[in-house]
């Protein structure tokens, strides 16, 4: 079996008409579906909820459920709050910063661009509390065929060390970054 491609992605939502509202104005994400239940499909269990479906481009669907008969929303406490993200890819820097500017207009506190030498992202949070990154490719060639050849190695040196491997380093040097 080959995974084909993600059919859709499904986090949990305060308020589904928000955040319905909130992806299309900043991310022209078009609304797609609506599905609601009184009890889960899968298990059978009493626990209404709106399901919505978001386009996020090019065959790939953002859902969330909204489940108000459950305790609020929380987060993982052991886990920093830049690690649990959503990356959307966006086609130019210009789309990014544009979207960037709407974003501060209304107060939406936005990191960034941070530059990864394989591509530049900014961040920030949707209303419900997740994450999100928009990224721009920025990566040559050169650069995914050397990072490409040290994967293994780099994953690998992890597993036995738990320490960042530097067979990556150049990245974070500009100079060295040039080079590719």
């Amino acid at each position: 079996m080959q995974i084909k491609r993600i059919h859709h992605v499904a986090y949990r939502c305060k308020d589904a008409k928000q955040t319905v509202e909130w992806y299309g104005k900043y991310l022209n994400m078009d609304f797609q579906l609506a599905i609601a239940e009184d009890n889960v499909p899968s298990t059978g269990a009493p626990d209404p909820y709106m399901h919505i479906f978001l386009d996020a481009g090019m065959g790939n669907v953002l859902a969330f459920f909204e489940l108000p008969t459950q305790a609020p929303m929380g987060r993982d406490q052991n886990t920093p709050a830049w690690v649990q993200h959503l990356a959307l890819e966006v086609a130019s820097m210009d789309e990014m910063l544009a979207t960037k500017e709407r974003l501060q207009a209304d107060g939406i506190d936005v990191i960034g661009p941070t530059d990864h030498t394989i591509f530049k992202s900014i961040y920030f949070f949707d209303p419900n509390g997740h994450r999100l990154e928009l990224s721009v490719n920025t990566g040559t060639p050169e650069m995914m065929k050397k990072l490409d050849d040290v994967k293994w190695d780099m994953l690998n040196e992890w597993a036995e060390t738990r320490k960042a491997p530097k067979h990556a380093a150049w990245m974070h040097t500009s100079a060295d970054a040039k080079k590719y």
